[in-house]
């Protein structure tokens, strides 16, 4: 017999967090639209093995069950050596960028029906006559009200209609809703009224899934508020399904301990909690690799860092300042125009902020009618994947150019698992773009390229000046399965002088995995004026959130110490937007208003040049964050003799400065020590990727066995 979503939600609920923590290994699974990548450290941290296989889109599970085999036989051990286990996928991502989730109706106070048909009562493209509107899921036919209201401080203005429900479940079931989304008027300051809701319909239908605004997103802001919530209700039974089905596959492998979520925020946390509130699983694959890079800055010492993670499907940059990864609370789904803000659907979550845009490994290259060529934002995806993959595909894709480049060495590509065909890829490349504009293979693999790295240069330009800041002077910490690939060619055009590869680069992501915290934030509405703030309550509602947060983190992580962090949501009166202030982890006294307003228009005059006097402060959101403490960042190896390094072997590639063929030198990674110089142009092999050294950049290894490429004065 079939057993339902919910019922596997239940049912996981009720099990995974009584597992218990008890082996020494941590593994890490991350599955992405092309590939799966896991990693598996030991007791201390170390990284002892590591896999990449294609990603299993009918069943995901099947990839991770195949991957993890690999590198527990890699160590010769069994999963119940496994004693912590984390998990980020881009189903979440996917399901919503692709709309594959559950039918979803709406539900809001009466007279509010048409919050998302109104939403920003602005078009983000003022003068488009042919604009698309951003697809917000839930049409006005399945958007349902309810008489209720509460006030804005959360008193009951008018009770709810409980003679209604009934009528309520007929026009549910008439549309056929697998879930509802209830977003009640201003249920952030008391969400009495949309629990009753939510408790009045699952009495009626067990098997209904249902989001409350006030669980999954309580802040003002109706329309976010409500999309938010549209979203998370979209693909919570997918997720559900998914989550449980992943975790009762794996504890039948052998799986004794818990499986912690990878969120969007860059922490951790149970799987119960990521079922009831997928939306936070939104990036939590590339939330992973800003953590990675992160830990890295930290390590090496280095404030100003650019993020850039490219595997199969997208490539992804993140700027991380004194070691924070760039953070927001306001992210877009599915933008109907790529770059314009205001065209997706938005969500308020905690998120890493990063710029991704479709151009990776498998990113399709093409020839418009106009006879221009494009890359992505279509992937080939892992099924076919890129023609030089061998199994049917017969677009040309990036992958296919870098081959056909002599970048990437067939023999020794995913450590010899997939099988690479360097004629279909130069075959792709001819039919799809050689024969049409009039050029050879290799030169339209050059062209894909040039595009390509191009394309995420100029995102990594925008997303820094969007955000105030510039390239210029960062490093960069290149990772995923092409991040080292293309590492040399995308910083010149950005203008990046120094580049810093990691261990274990290709996973990189799964690696940033196992550096995360157990974490859990919690966001509150609470308006009020600096000057008349009511400190009593204040300190209450904080100290309530942090208890709420602590559960969560302790049901993940039950022991260690924590970390907490406040942070109060400020504006001058009447501003649309709020600045994020910290606030001291204890009791706020009278004293800490003068405090708060210092620090407010410190931090309003560092973003727009000068603070505005005479004008009063307002406080509209207040935030508790409640994580485990990082581990401790290790030293370098004891420095060795710098020594310039030969190659034992030599390939010919096209050089990506000039166009001509070149001989490149190859290296092993396993073989390089702190210490050791290499010359470009040249190859540095490993499992799972290849580091691009260019003619214009020399390498050396530090002290963390880290990469380090620097371009050289002097080569144009």
């Amino acid at each position: 017999m079939a057993i339902s979503a919910r019922d596997l939600f239940l049912a996981v609920a009720q099990t995974v967090s009584t597992m218990p923590l008890h082996a020494p290994y941590r593994l890490a699974v991350d599955i992405g639209g092309t590939f799966t990548d896991i990693a598996i450290a030991d007791g201390d941290g170390v990284i002892r093995a590591t896999a990449k296989t294609p990603t299993t889109p009918a069943d995901p599970t099947e990839g991770a069950i195949t991957g993890t085999g690999i590198v527990l036989d890699q160590l010769g051990i069994g999963i119940g050596a496994i004693g912590a286990f984390v998990h980020g996928t881009t189903l979440a991502t996917n399901a919503l960028i692709e709309r594959r989730g559950a039918v979803v109706a709406g539900i809001t106070t009466e007279g509010f029906r048409d919050i998302l048909e109104i939403a920003y009562e602005r078009r983000y493209s003022q003068y488009d006559i042919m604009i698309d509107k951003p697809d917000l899921i839930v049409p006005r036919s399945r958007c349902f009200t309810v008489a209720e209201r509460m006030t804005v401080h959360g008193d009951c203005l008018t009770p709810l209609d409980e003679t209604a429900i009934d009528g309520l479940m007929a026009e549910l079931d008439a549309c056929g809703a697998q879930a509802v989304a209830i977003c009640l008027l201003h249920a952030y300051a008391n969400p009495a009224h949309e629990r009753r809701l939510r408790d009045l319909m699952v009495a009626r239908r067990p098997g209904l899934f249902v989001s409350l605004s006030s669980d999954v997103s309580p802040e003002a802001r109706e329309f976010e508020r409500l999309c938010t919530t549209v979203a998370n209700a979209y693909i919570q039974p997918l997720m559900a399904t998914y989550l449980a089905r992943f975790a009762q596959t794996f504890a039948a492998q052998g799986l004794r301990c818990p499986i912690l979520m990878m969120t969007s925020g860059g922490g951790m946390t149970t799987i119960e909690t990521a079922q009831r509130l997928p939306i936070r699983l939104v990036e939590s694959g590339p939330s992973g690799g800003a953590v990675l890079a992160a830990r890295v800055a930290e390590r090496c010492g280095l404030e100003r860092v650019l993020s850039f993670d490219i595997g199969g499907t997208t490539a992804k940059l993140c700027l991380i300042d004194d070691y924070t990864p760039q953070t927001s609370r306001n992210f877009e789904i599915a933008r109907a125009a790529r770059f314009i803000k205001g065209s997706g659907m938005p969500v308020r979550i905690p998120v890493v902020e990063m710029i991704e845009i479709g151009a990776g490994g498998g990113s399709i290259a093409s020839v418009d009618t106009l006879g221009r060529l494009a890359v992505g934002p279509r992937s080939a995806g892992s099924e076919p994947g890129p023609a030089a993959f061998g199994r049917g595909g017969q677009d040309a894709t990036v992958t296919d150019a870098d081959v056909t480049l002599g970048y990437i060495d067939p023999d020794r590509f995913a450590e010899g698992r997939l099988w690479i065909d360097a004629d279909a890829a130069k075959g792709a490349l001819t039919r799809a773009i050689g024969e049409v504009l009039g050029v050879s293979a290799p030169q339209a693999a050059r062209g894909v390229s040039q595009i390509v790295d191009e394309s995420m240069a100029s995102a990594g330009r925008m997303h820094a000046v969007e955000s105030g800041k510039d390239l210029g002077g960062r490093t960069m910490i290149a990772f995923g399965g092409n991040g080292p690939l293309h590492a040399t060619r995308v910083a010149r055009r950005a203008g990046i002088g120094r580049i810093l590869i990691p261990r274990d680069p290709g996973v990189g992501s799964a690696v940033g995995f196992l550096d995360a915290p157990v974490s859990f934030e919690l966001v509150r509405s609470r308006y009020t004026r600096l000057d008349t703030l009511d400190l009593v309550p204040l300190n209450a509602l904080l100290d309530a959130m942090e208890a709420d947060a602590t559960k969560v983190v302790r049901s993940g992580a039950p022991e260690g110490a924590l970390i907490v962090q406040r942070t109060a949501f400020m504006r001058y009166h009447g501003q649309g937007h709020e600045i994020e202030i910290t606030l001291p982890n204890r009791a706020l006294t009278e004293q800490d208003k003068a405090a708060l307003q210092d620090a407010f228009e410190h931090a309003y005059g560092a973003q727009f040049s000068r603070p505005v006097p005479g004008m009063s402060i307002e406080i509209l959101n207040w935030s508790v964050l409640v994580s485990t403490r990082p581990k401790p960042v290790a030293g370098p190896e004891p420095p060795c003799i710098s020594r310039s390094i030969q190659p034992g072997e030599r390939r010919r590639i096209r050089c990506d400065v000039t166009g001509e063929p070149v001989d490149a030198g190859v290296f092993f990674r396993a073989d390089l020590r702190p210490g050791d110089h290499v010359s470009g142009p040249a190859l540095i092999v490993e499992p799972q990727t290849t580091t691009l050294v260019s003619a214009d950049f020399g390498l050396s290894v530090d002290g963390y066995r880290n990469l380090v490429l620097t371009r050289r004065e002097g080569h144009a």
